[in-house]
């Protein structure tokens, strides 16, 4: 989740300024200052957010079984969306970005949607980080629900991130290159210790392996038992697994205003799929070898409102007294990143959608330091829903705004994948051979289509549990998850339906694609790039020599 993958495509949209515009008294541009250094660490760093860290304790209830199949098989799905996006980006990388690709090649009532449905993720993102960090510091007494109300610590977090996103984009990108550094070094530091404790190399030489997968088991059941309360456990995890990867594919995005995309292009894909196996897979695999899903110590698993670790990784690290209090306190750090970064994001992506005449003018202007002062005003006034977890209990809150932000992202990957879709029909129809790509979706448009499918089968069944009837906690309907977990789809549907009424827009005909505009000029920067990059590496002598022909392939 740490979902800035997208920024450096989100700075470049004031490269799109219109002369008139220009002229205006009213500034409107944003301050390009963000290093290819930021760029990189932040997107590798994005993999690592409080989907991963704090939203698998509740998708570990169902059982490591589970969690594992339920994350290889999303991981399977964001690739195919990354290997799509992938494709359109290293043929027309675009600054408007999805919304961009969606108008050309399929709607533009679909690019408004999309860019609509991009921003309602990302302004419940904060809320979401911030009660996770009022979730998480319940872990230490002191600081636990019971001495110190949770809105006391949201107060002040949302504070911090609203002036870091006050002071600019350089302030904010050098912020954030060191909070993803320390994030990529902290959680292979969990992975590797989690690897040694359950091989018994741990305090208590208790060689553990897959003992819980036999006792208490690989499947836990919900609402009813046997084969079935397995399967149904199983895809309740669906939301968290979906929750955890959002984001991920936004790094398509950014290489798509990358100087060399046929280049980069493959090699950000390349590593989009390390980071799945490495930041997702192992994690839930070696977090399921040493936390059981019934574990007391896990506050998901317990009915207990504080004392207990929100995070799996803090239960797994308890064999060394100080080590839980340490990890919690980088989790602490993560989340607090992740809600600095959506607040950016959520921000620039309402400066973007008013540049385009999709919002209200005044969403556009910026201020000296080139922040658009009234977008973030908007954005940060959403961080007040966190301040719901006062009443109704951090967890229960989390849960619903976790349902919230599923939908929106599940919505954004099926309006991708139906883009992706609709650009392999252009370019069939308009005969451009596949030799000419730059990068080529290895599944294609039936690896798009089979992974439409499941998206568009899980925001419908993904909250099957509301009409299962429990007298205990709500009865015979539970409505507010209900409300939570489709309301994205009803003002998706209003959304499409009400600009394509009002504009009057047509479904774009695969001959009548604009698959071209553009395109030769990128072509054309691209081979000076490439002759002034062959110059450079010639007379490359030193430190700068030994980085191109090692780090170089990462970052």
């Amino acid at each position: 989740m740490g979902h800035p993958d997208e920024i450096n495509a989100l700075e470049a949209q004031s490269d799109d300024i219109d002369t008139k515009e220009g002229e205006q008294d009213e500034p409107v541009q944003l301050h390009r200052k963000l290093k290819a250094r930021h760029i990189s660490m932040i997107a590798i760093g994005g993999a690592i957010g409080t989907g991963l860290i704090v939203g698998t304790g509740s998708a570990l209830a169902a059982g490591p079984g589970s969690l594992l199949i339920a994350y290889c098989f999303m991981g399977l799905v964001v690739w195919t969306v990354m290997c799509g996006l992938g494709e359109m980006a290293a043929w027309l990388p675009l600054s408007s970005g999805f919304t961009g690709y969606a108008g050309r090649f399929c709607d533009p009532a679909l690019g408004f949607t999309l860019g609509w449905c991009y921003y309602l993720k990302y302004i419940i993102l904060p809320p979401t980080q911030l009660t996770a960090a009022a979730l998480v510091i319940t872990f230490w007494p002191k600081t636990s629900a019971d001495n110190v109300s949770p809105g006391v610590w949201i107060a002040i977090f949302m504070v911090a991130i609203i002036v870091i996103n006050y002071f600019g984009v350089k302030t904010f990108g050098e912020l954030e290159f060191w909070l993803s550094s320390f994030k990529v070094i902290v959680i292979l530091g969990i992975i590797l210790c989690a690897f040694i404790f359950a091989l018994g190399g741990g305090p208590d030489h208790d060689r553990r392996g897959f003992r819980y997968w036999h006792e208490p088991g690989a499947f836990a059941t919900k609402y009813v038992d046997g084969s079935l309360g397995k399967f149904l456990a199983f895809w309740s995890t669906m939301v968290q697994a979906t929750f955890a990867f959002l984001g991920t594919e936004l790094i398509g995005v950014t290489v798509g205003e990358a100087q060399n995309p046929r280049k980069t292009i493959p090699k950000a894909i390349k590593l989009t799929f390390w980071r799945i196996i490495v930041f997702y897979i192992l994690s839930v695999l070696f977090v399921g070898m040493l936390v059981p899903y019934n574990s007391k110590d896990l506050a998901f698993a317990t009915k207990a409102k504080n004392s207990a670790a929100a995070s799996p990784f803090v239960v797994a690290m308890k064999q060394v007294a100080a080590l839980p209090h340490i990890i919690n306190g980088c989790i602490l750090v993560f989340v607090l990143s992740a809600a600095n970064s959506d607040l950016y994001i959520a921000t620039r992506t309402l400066y973007g959608l008013a540049r385009e005449e999709k919002a209200p003018k005044i969403f556009a202007r910026t201020n000296q330091a080139g922040v658009p002062i009234f977008a973030l005003a908007l954005s940060a006034a959403f961080c007040l829903l966190a301040f719901m977890s006062v009443s109704n209990g951090s967890k229960e809150v989390f849960g619903y705004f976790t349902d919230m932000v599923s939908i929106f992202g599940l919505l954004t990957w099926i309006s991708l994948l139906i883009t992706h879709i609709f650009f392999i029909r252009a370019r069939l129809a308009q005969g451009v051979d596949e030799s000419t790509l730059a990068y080529k979706a290895p599944l294609g448009i039936i690896g798009s289509s089979i992974a439409l499918f499941f998206c568009v089968l899980l925001a419908f069944t993904r909250s099957f549990g509301v009409f299962i009837h429990n007298p205990e906690k709500y009865g015979n309907f539970d409505y507010k998850t209900f409300i939570t977990s489709y309301l994205g789809i009803p003002l998706y549907m209003m959304a499409f339906t009400g600009w394509k009424f009002f504009k009057k827009t047509e479904i774009v005909k695969p001959h009548d694609a604009d698959i071209w505009t553009g395109k030769a000029e990128i072509d054309r920067e691209e081979a000076e790039y490439e002759a002034m990059m062959a110059i450079e590496h010639q007379n490359l002598t030193g430190w700068n020599k030994i980085y191109k022909q090692s780090l170089a392939w990462l970052f």
